[in-house]
């Protein structure tokens, strides 16, 4: 029996399979195109030139146009989100400056750009936005953008050090469980998996900061942050413990996912055949299983990315590290809309971004894949 060839495409029908089977996704939502790799909307192939540009060229030029919705959307919801929470930001203004006159206060809605309904602040703030301009926190008096300047690379390595962790541990975990399906490896591997998947994650850091600090005179947060740049060593010591904290949660799923798609793979036809033919263990494995079942491992690593963000939160808030999750903690209490809007937009960005990467990365995992 022949091994199959099947040539999947990534734009009008994107590969899931599951027992077997191609799972088809239809474009009910413009919306979520970027996310979930829907790229047939009808107000899109108009604006898609035919003429002088591959199948590659066009997929991109697709997904580029597809999320222009979907951080409007985004920024739009958030704007009217953080607009209803109950409170007054000028009222906190008003009062560091001992005042309580209504034209002092409204001279401070019109320096913020917070008088006039909620659509009309939508859209002065979006014209700001396309020309890079964040504007000004409302408390600390310092532009959005300089503020987040400093803290996203250290929120961009947290993130990249706690995934490159997640897959160093959950990728072999999950191939060894499968290969040995039903053994005490198999059942050590998900059990940890389940583990790393209950465990809440600030719980974790606690914990290790308690146990680590206190046995091993390791683990605690410095008193001050170090920069990588001032002390490379010294600053991958400090993000050591709180990435393996927030990849752990991630690399638990990744684990189970490996674990179920490796399965799926080694029960194909051409594996078996591979069996009978006589080839090593090890060539049949990295060769021809790994390689189909790692494709939708990378899927759910794009996916798992707004969760991650969201780990950040916290993990910084526990640790000490001046990104932008603790950050946004801070805007959020003291009602700081620019910075609450402009950490949003970024996050937005980071994510529709990664995914459109996720996908190019197929072809790069198989070559049997092809855009349309």
């Amino acid at each position: 029996m022949s091994r199959p060839s099947p040539v999947r495409t990534v734009a009008a029908q994107r590969p899931f399979h599951t027992g077997g089977s191609i799972r088809r996704r239809t474009a009910a939502s413009c919306i979520m195109a970027p996310t979930w790799g829907w790229t047939h909307c009808w107000w899109i192939h108009p604006l898609i030139p035919s003429i002088g540009a591959g199948p590659m060229q066009r997929y991109l030029l697709r997904r580029l146009l597809l999320m222009v919705p979907t951080l409007l959307g985004v920024s739009f919801v958030v704007f009217v989100i953080v607009r209803a929470v109950p409170g007054d930001i000028v009222d906190l203004i008003s009062g560091d400056y001992g005042a309580s006159d209504p034209a002092v206060k409204e001279a401070i809605r019109k320096e913020f750009g917070l008088e006039g309904n909620i659509v009309s602040q939508y859209v002065r703030w979006l014209g700001d936005i396309v020309q890079f301009d964040m504007g000004e926190s409302l408390i600390s008096g310092r532009t959005v953008t300089s503020e987040l300047s400093n803290r996203m690379p250290v929120t961009f390595q947290l993130g990249f050090m706690a995934i490159i962790f997640s897959l160093i541990i959950a990728v072999p975990i999950g191939i060894i469980s499968a290969i040995r399906q039903d053994t005490w490896a198999d059942y050590a591997g998900r059990s940890f998996a389940i583990g790393l998947l209950a465990a809440p994650g600030f719980w974790i850091a606690i914990l290790l900061i308690s146990m680590a600090g206190r046995y091993f005179k390791w683990g605690v947060p410095p008193a001050t942050y170090i920069e990588f740049t001032d002390n490379p060593i010294g600053n991958i010591k400090l993000m050591l413990m709180p990435s393996i904290i927030l990849g752990g949660g991630l690399s638990g799923s990744v684990m189970r996912f490996t674990r179920s798609t490796m399965l799926e793979t080694l029960r194909q036809d051409y594996i078996r055949t591979a069996w009978s033919k006589g080839l090593q263990e090890r060539v049949i494995i990295v060769r021809h299983a790994m390689r189909n079942a790692l494709i939708p491992v990378v899927t759910v690593v794009g996916l798992q990315l707004p969760v991650l963000v969201g780990g950040t939160v916290i993990i910084e808030s526990v640790y000490s590290i001046p990104g932008m999750g603790r950050y946004y903690i801070s805007a959020i209490d003291s009602k700081d809309y620019p910075v609450i809007q402009g950490i949003n937009i970024i996050v937005a960005i980071v994510v529709v971004f990664a995914n459109l990467g996720v996908d190019m990365l197929y072809s790069v995992i198989d070559p049997r894949i092809r855009y349309s």
